[in-house]
């Protein structure tokens, strides 16, 4: 959501109304942990290129600032790319079979607690 507030706020101060199209509800049907982790992906490839071709269009068209403005989205995807393939490489490493999933838990938890200490950045205004 706050990736989402920080371009609606970019949209509306350029002079243009930001608008949410339709949402589809997510996926429900999964095999195991790995197909989330692997549709996850998935999904975070298909973002980047979406950010990517409006970084190219807004250089293409000379529109810099907003070029200038994608480069974080950028960097953000590339982080989100990083993290969901390290999760992938521990979960094929591991495994999910017996302890492995307890084993995966365990990982995910000690991410999610890293993340959580680490200071955010605040959204440029």
């Amino acid at each position: 959501m706050g990736h989402m507030h920080r371009l609606f706020q970019y949209v509306n101060a350029s002079g243009r109304m930001a608008l949410i199209g339709e949402i589809k509800q997510p996926r429900q049907d999964y095999k195991d942990i790995a197909d989330v982790f692997e549709a996850t992906n998935t999904h975070e490839q298909q973002i980047t290129k979406s950010i990517n071709g409006l970084a190219s269009a807004a250089f293409s068209e000379g529109d810099f600032s907003t070029f200038n403005f994608l480069q974080w989205y950028v960097a953000e995807q590339h982080e989100e790319e990083v993290l969901f393939k390290h999760i992938l490489d521990r979960i094929h490493l591991i495994g999910t079979e017996g302890t492995g999933l307890f084993m995966i838990d365990q990982e995910l938890g000690k991410m999610a607690e890293n993340a959580s200490d680490a200071t955010p950045v605040a959204p440029a205004e």
